[in-house]
């Protein structure tokens, strides 16, 4: 039966995001979660349907809610993930980190891979991605890395500050074009060594690696910069989005 949508629209899949999560404080007392609007509306640009998901520790929660998504991003934030969970003990320069976040992000992406879903990791999501593969991270870039070029611009985010060089072949280069490609970059640490089945995508002129992305050809994508605030300023950082929706529909129809 043909959907009455015709063949100029289809289906919307659902694309999950994770939210940050908001400590009570003075000013604001309870809890809360929290989303940059710019995540949402790349996914809604790209195709897809975004859905935010309130943590929980319950695993049957976690797959519930992958049972009604065909795709998962991981979004960034001003934390870090704990050092403990790649074997190191925190170090100075080390920053604030989320404990209960970066555990229900850990558990989602675990479930996310073993059910094969698309998944893309922004920045401390890409981060997030390596660890769970086993990989390590530089702590703090200035610290570790002195000659490591600026990662952390103070003007708008829409526009970059530094290019990339995006790997001939890679699925990144399949979502924005191989070589040079210009980023914005809010970031203090960054991967070390690359976690087992991940290869390196995209590196930056001062050795930085700015994007991974897994082995088996899957769409298993961390990027260390934020396409969704340049979706408008250098359009082929959408095409981050639009992959991951085009994976999730195939997904869909053929899962």
């Amino acid at each position: 039966m043909k959907s009455h949508h015709g063949h100029h629209h289809p289906r919307r899949p659902n694309i999950a995001i994770t939210p940050d999560f908001i400590a009570p404080s003075v000013e604001t007392p309870t809890a809360r979660y929290e989303l940059k609007v710019t995540y949402a509306d790349a996914v809604l640009r790209a195709g897809g349907l975004p859905f935010l998901i309130p943590y929980t520790d319950d695993h049957q929660a976690i797959e519930s809610y992958l049972d009604r998504v065909s795709g998962l991003v991981i979004s960034g934030g001003a934390f870090d993930v704990p050092p403990e969970l790649y074997g190191e003990a925190a170090r100075e320069g080390m920053g604030p980190t989320k404990p209960n976040r970066t555990t229900f992000e850990l558990a989602v992406l675990k479930a996310a891979l073993h059910r094969r879903l698309p998944v893309l990791g922004i920045c401390g999501g890409m981060q997030l991605i390596n660890v769970a593969f086993g990989g390590t991270l530089v702590q703090d870039l200035k610290l570790e890395l002195p000659s490591a070029g600026p990662h952390q611009q103070h003007h708008d985010r829409a526009q970059p500050l530094h290019p990339v060089e995006v790997r001939e072949g890679s699925v990144l280069a399949e979502c924005v074009g191989k070589g040079q490609l210009m980023v914005n970059s809010t970031h203090h640490q960054a991967v070390k060594t690359v976690g087992n089945g991940l290869q390196p995508s995209a590196v930056a002129p001062d050795g930085v690696i700015e994007g991974i992305e897994t082995k088996d050809g899957g769409f298993v994508v961390g990027v260390q910069w934020h396409p969704e605030q340049m979706i408008d300023s250098v359009p082929p950082h959408l095409g981050v989005y639009k992959t991951l929706v085009h994976k999730a529909r195939d997904r869909r129809q053929h899962g």
